[in-house]
């Protein structure tokens, strides 16, 4: 089954030319016609762009098609960039508890609010997320900073102490990166 779904709404002909070409395609074709249903269909797909002759809808992934004629082949290419785009983007954004963490810009974001990370912060992030129980300050100077762990160093304290004013002044929030007494957690 295809992932990428391409949404046609309102517009039966390229709908039907679609259809025809659809095997050749890498992405499944959708017709909607009925602005509530779209509204109601959207939030179950996760990876989906959508054609239209006009921009009724504040969405990102969106393609307006207002002149004709126009090549199909063209068209074809626009809408592989438009999903190679959404992909690059859903793959460089994680999720941590109510946060969005994206990994291209280097910024943490909760609503409106966005907090600019350095390297080292957002590998810390990403690293104590994946994990289930606390991490050791010499396990997270092994693999975020590449230390040996026979080096006598106060780094990541201070990185991690640093981080959390950086996050409790940005979003209020005290108890994001925790300490236990056999390491940090999120």
């Amino acid at each position: 089954m295809k992932t990428k779904k391409l949404i046609i709404f309102n517009f039966k002909e390229l709908y039907h030319i679609f259809k025809e070409l659809s095997l050749e395609l890498n992405f499944e074709i959708i017709e909607i016609s009925n602005e509530d249903m779209l509204n109601k269909d959207i939030e179950y797909f996760s990876n989906f762009l959508i054609i239209s002759k006009d921009n009724k809808f504040n969405l990102q992934n969106q393609i307006i098609i207002e002149n004709f004629p126009i090549k199909l082949s063209k068209l074809v290419e626009k809408i592989n960039i438009e999903f190679l785009k959404i992909q690059f983007s859903n793959q460089s954004q994680i999720k941590i508890n109510q946060y969005i963490i994206n990994l291209n810009s280097r910024e943490m974001i909760l609503d409106e609010v966005k907090l600019k990370l350095t390297e080292k912060e957002v590998n810390t992030i990403v690293y104590l997320s994946n994990t289930k129980n606390p991490v050791s300050i010499n396990k997270l100077e092994e693999i975020v900073w590449k230390y040996q762990s026979d080096i006598e160093t106060h780094t990541v304290e201070t990185h991690i102490y640093r981080l959390r004013k950086k996050i409790s002044q940005s979003f209020g929030d005290n108890k994001f990166i925790i300490s236990k007494k056999n390491g940090y957690q999120i």
